[in-house]
């Protein structure tokens, strides 16, 4: 049950980051973006899938489990490209800036 609850959470956040990094591409700037909070999310999932490696029950029936893993792996190139695109705005936002 706790694997299906942890599932339920990570897809959840699987749905939103798509959605971010597109509003992200689209918006050309890093207005309402947090560099900081971006780096914690992506600390945060690579915590969470260093915790799967450690974890010797999840090791033991990886075979039959690696969808967990995999979903988090998903979000963490998610958050990946949402910092790329950050730091893609940021030069933006200055040439804009210098040009104005």
């Amino acid at each position: 049950m706790s694997e299906i609850l942890e599932i339920l959470m990570i897809v959840s956040f699987g749905v939103s980051w798509p959605l971010n990094v597109i509003k992200s591409y689209k918006a050309r700037t890093t207005k309402g973006k947090s560099l900081s909070f971006l780096c914690l999310i992506f600390l945060g999932y690579i915590a969470g899938i260093s915790s799967k490696f450690v974890n010797e029950a999840y090791m033991a029936s990886f075979s039959e489990k690696w969808y967990v893993l995999f979903f988090y792996v998903l979000n963490l190139i998610m958050v990946g490209i949402d910092l790329i695109l950050y730091f893609r705005n940021k030069r933006l936002d200055q040439k804009f800036e210098k040009n104005s």
